[in-house]
């Protein structure tokens, strides 16, 4: 059984009085441990979904089963729990800015009451080493950290509740290319420790392919291919997911030009 399945969700807004269809009838699971990328362009519906999954918005239509368990039951939104996390391109809106990183990381998980005082400040001190940072930060404000330090310690806070999916919505794209890559080799790692789902969504289809297992193509509000990411990268079957691939090239090369000139 699936870990997440997604069925028919649908949402709209209204701007301006004018009614736009931010997602379309969008379908999908995530399997226990894989890692399913979400790619499309800005405005897509990419994001929404996302929030859409972690409770953040209501959906008009459909169903969401996690872990065996219809989880958009009723009318108001309610967190998932522990079980569920959520990462975003701006780190610190995980965080109050003026707390320290230790205490930020273990707000992660001290409303569900599961370890003691004692416990949970050594889970965080271990975490803040797994994930890369210097334990000597422990004491340091969340805004006095760099932006790669700060999404590292997003996901520290995320993770210490020891969720079966995490969502991370362009967690990546705030970040040069060399901190990009350090952060998908974070997750791959807690990916291979922990089992743990991955919902990864961003505009990179490479970026995608160098975690995803799957990936999703996302344009206009629906998912218009999903497939394994070898299959999406050398077939691709949809005109957007052609784009996406052909614009990624294009980056690339002007990226490769640019550093011969330098």
């Amino acid at each position: 059984m699936a870990l997440l399945e997604v069925k028919n969700i649908s949402k709209k807004f209204k701007k301006n009085k004018i009614e736009l269809t931010a997602v379309n009838e969008v379908s999908f699971t995530i399997e226990k441990g894989e890692c399913l990328g979400i790619v499309g362009e800005s405005g897509c519906g990419k994001s929404t979904t996302a929030g859409i999954i972690a409770r953040l918005i209501k959906e008009d239509s459909g169903d969401i089963i996690f872990d065996g368990k219809k989880i958009n039951n009723g009318i108001l939104l309610k967190p998932v729990g522990r079980g569920m996390q959520m990462i975003f391109q701006n780190p610190t809106d995980s965080f109050d800015p003026r707390d320290t990183l230790l205490k930020g990381i273990k707000q992660g998980a001290a409303s569900y009451k599961i370890w003691s005082e004692a416990e949970l400040e050594q889970r965080a001190l271990e975490i803040i080493d797994y994930v890369g940072l210097k334990k000597e930060y422990a004491d340091v404000k969340i805004n006095n950290m760099s932006g790669g330090e700060c999404q590292r310690a997003a996901i520290a806070r995320a993770v210490i509740s020891e969720p079966k999916l995490l969502i991370c919505d362009e967690a990546t794209s705030a970040l040069d290319v060399l901190m990009q890559a350090q952060i998908v080799d974070l997750l791959k790692k807690l990916k291979y420790h922990t089992n743990m789902s991955i919902m990864f969504i961003t505009h990179d289809i490479p970026l995608a392919a160098a975690i995803c297992d799957r990936i999703a193509v996302m344009d206009k509000g629906r998912i218009v291919e999903c497939d394994k990411k070898e299959n999406i990268l050398n077939f691709p079957k949809h005109e957007q997911t052609c784009r996406l691939i052909e614009a990624a090239k294009a980056v690339s090369i002007k990226n490769k030009t640019e550093k011969k000139y330098e």
